[in-house]
């Protein structure tokens, strides 16, 4: 029977992989897709119910169970099912009880882990042994191999292997490489020799699941490495936004490595009076304007909005002009389907936007009016601009900005104690309203804003700023942020030291992390 049109219960036995919720392959993700029952004994492997449809349900056993009221059942295995997380068990359950099924092989720890530690496995000498430590112990045997040596379940006997390999003639000086925690943000490598594991294991403080490498594969960490070097590697950055406008920034922050925890500090909602911008749009479709400018992707969405609601769409635009303040403006624009006819070429701002813009000309403007659909606590910086360059402002508010509710406890004690290593403030409202509904962040925290104003915002509530955006967007101070990051790596390693996010640097946290 197929698993994609089930008639009956159906089990896919599917790999995890080795932590990293990306490495799970197409079959896998498209199984989870559609799982009526994800049996998972693990919480780690939350993440990969992104995959699934809504109201699927979860357990924690009984798939043939499941099965045989036919649902179909997605059995997440650790890394790859077939090998070392033996599932044979299930499988004769599910074989004796007459149900169907699938096993998916995933991406197994033995090669991904050693991937993201930098270690090319069979790239000094062609051969690649893989040993669990908790089923064989022949380690005369394995000190015979002459290439890499990958050990699973190893870790609380690493001293004790190591031991046994120099005895069964590896040299003491043979490099080692302990990593726990592979290919997630939480991942961590101590490089020693099997000489001299006790010694540095002691401080570790390392847990399962975890790979011992054995062999002078290890050597070309060095120059392999590129996961744990990334410049935001495990940072655990705050992100003071509302949810639409915080997901390329966060994406952009993983990408250096971070760890992007999104807090609304601000809610949009709509005007308390919806007349004015009733209004606004019977003068836009009417020709009361020669121009709309759009000062924030929620200004564009509370017009879109509201064209929707009038049965209206891009085409009311036509003979109109559109400026935007900055990127992002531009970007919710085009996708309305609007392709803004003025953008700052340098500051994105309403400054930058006054700065380009043209004075208004009676010859060439039939019409001197502007429509501002804008924030209820927008600055006059634009309509006084406009107003000195000829044009008559129609400054009407599209949206509401309002504090957002406090975030859950275990977030105000880390911004309050240091758990975060960075915070981005985007605006001086996002200053203000963290303060406001979290409390000041610790002083370990690096603060990172997006320009002048907010810095000067964030020093009034008492702040040291770390980092400021060479222009004022959201990707420059993502950008800033690594930069900040990398330097304060290559700082640490000029000097000797490991790096340390700043987190770690708090009262405490050494004593902690061992």
């Amino acid at each position: 029977m197929s698993p994609d049109s089930p008639t009956s219960g159906f089990v896919a036995f599917v790999g995890a992989g080795p932590g990293d919720p990306n490495l799970l392959t197409l079959r896998a993700a498209e199984l989870l897709g559609k799982a009526d029952v994800v049996v998972l004994d693990e919480e780690r492997y939350g993440p990969l119910l992104r995959h699934c449809r809504e109201g699927v349900e979860v357990a924690a056993a009984d798939l043939v169970k499941h099965a045989q009221a036919g649902r179909f059942v997605v059995r997440v295995c650790e890394g790859d099912p077939m090998l070392f997380s033996s599932i044979t068990e299930e499988v004769a359950a599910c074989t004796a009880a007459e149900v169907d099924f699938e096993i998916v092989p995933g991406v197994p720890p033995a090669t991904a882990v050693l991937t993201y530690a930098g270690i090319p496995p069979a790239t000094i000498v062609p051969e690649f042994r893989v040993v669990d430590a908790a089923q064989d112990q022949d380690w005369a045997s394995h000190a015979a191999c002459p290439g890499t040596l990958v050990v699973y379940n190893g870790l609380t006997d690493a001293v004790a292997i190591g031991k046994a390999l120099i005895a069964g003639g590896r040299a003491d000086t043979t490099p080692v490489a302990v990593t726990s925690g592979g290919t997630t943000t939480e991942q961590h490598t101590v490089v020693s020799s099997l000489g001299r594991l006790q010694a540095d294991l002691k401080h570790a403080g390392f847990t399962e699941p975890a790979l011992m490498v054995v062999g002078d594969a290890v050597g070309m960490r060095d120059k392999l490495s590129w996961f744990e070097t990334k410049p935001l590697f495990g940072w655990r950055v705050l992100v003071p936004r509302t949810k639409e406008q915080s997901k390329s920034l966060s994406e952009q922050l993983i990408s250096y490595g971070a760890v992007p925890e999104e807090v609304p500090t601000i809610s949009v909602e709509p005007p308390r009076t919806p007349q004015q911008m009733d209004r606004a749009i019977k003068g836009l479709v009417t020709g009361r304007y020669e121009w709309v400018a759009f000062t924030s992707a929620n200004a564009v969405k509370a017009v879109r909005e509201k064209f929707e609601e009038y049965g209206l769409d891009a085409r009311a635009f036509a003979g109109l002009k559109v400026a935007a303040v900055g990127d992002a403006t531009s970007r919710a624009l085009i996708e309305f389907g609007v392709k803004p006819d003025l953008l700052p070429s340098g500051e994105q701002s309403s400054e930058g936007l006054v700065a380009e813009w043209p004075p208004y000309d009676s010859m060439l403007d039939p019409i001197n009016r502007v429509l501002l659909p804008r924030a209820d606590i927008s600055t006059d910086t634009l309509v006084a601009g406009l107003t000195e360059l000829g044009w008559e402002c129609d400054d009407v508010t599209a949206y509401r900005t309002v504090r957002a509710a406090p975030p859950p406890a275990p977030i105000r004690e880390a911004i309050k104690g240091g758990g975060f290593d960075a915070v981005l403030f985007t605006s001086s409202s996002t200053v203000r309203n963290l303060v406001g509904i979290a409390g000041k962040p610790h002083n370990v925290t690096v603060i990172a804003v997006i320009g002048p104003q907010t810095a000067s915002t964030a020093e009034e509530f008492g702040l040291r700023v770390d980092v400021m955006a060479d222009k004022p967007s959201a990707s420059a101070l993502a950008a800033a942020l690594a930069e900040y990051g990398a330097k304060q790596r290559q700082a640490a390693l000029a000097a000797g030291d490991t790096p340390r996010r700043p987190s770690l640097n708090r009262r405490g946290a050494r004593r902690r992390a061992k």
